[in-house]
């Protein structure tokens, strides 16, 4: 995802966030591969994805940051100790998220 997120698709998606459950943990093996790669993973599937910081939670603005850049994705925000991710599908008939302009 190369273009950053306007605060009008922020607010969009940090609405469609409460909605969702996080389904990627941060924990005590911090950012591994295994973990990238389930954020990928999870993201290629889902678009937008909340990931909660169970250990690493004083670097957790960091870290989050880092995963976006890792695995192409836009850092919607970090709401205490969770940051939500999104990345729009590959495919734009597939998209699940139409964003304001």
């Amino acid at each position: 995802m190369t273009e950053e997120l306007n605060s009008r698709a922020r607010k969009f998606l940090s609405a469609k966030a409460s909605l969702v459950k996080p389904v990627v943990m941060l924990g005590k093996e911090g950012a591994t591969p295994q973990l990238i790669k389930a954020l990928d993973e999870a993201l290629r599937a889902h678009e937008l994805v909340k990931l909660r910081f169970v250990d690493y939670k004083e670097d957790r603005k960091t870290i989050a940051a880092e995963l976006a850049r890792g695995v192409d994705a836009g850092l919607v925000r970090i709401i205490g100790n969770v940051a939500v991710y999104y990345r729009p599908h590959e495919e734009p008939e597939k998209r699940r998220y139409n964003l304001p302009e």
